[in-house]
């Protein structure tokens, strides 16, 4: 691994992006690992994980938060104090 462990990875995107958006796993591996990113896709799981059962993220599916004891399939990642933007018509 050449970049920061995934914890940090998920905190650091979360930090920069924009209040209530989410980030993507992908995007997590990468920053860990620009070009061996696909091989800690799994880390960054189970991390992510760790980090929802503790209370700092959320896991969301179809933009819904997610149980992160059971959940499947693609998944982001946002902040636990981050509301969803709503769009303003």
């Amino acid at each position: 691994m050449t970049g920061p462990s995934a914890e940090a990875a998920i905190l650091d995107l979360l930090a920069k992006a924009a209040p209530g958006k989410s980030v993507s796993p992908e995007a997590v591996a990468r920053a860990m690992d620009p070009e061996g990113w696909r091989r800690l896709l799994g880390h960054v799981r189970s991390t992510a994980v760790g980090l929802a059962r503790a209370g700092r993220i959320v896991i969301l599916r179809h933009g819904k938060p997610a149980d992160p004891d059971d959940f499947k399939g693609v998944y982001r990642l946002r902040a636990a104090d981050a509301q969803p933007q709503e769009d303003a018509t």
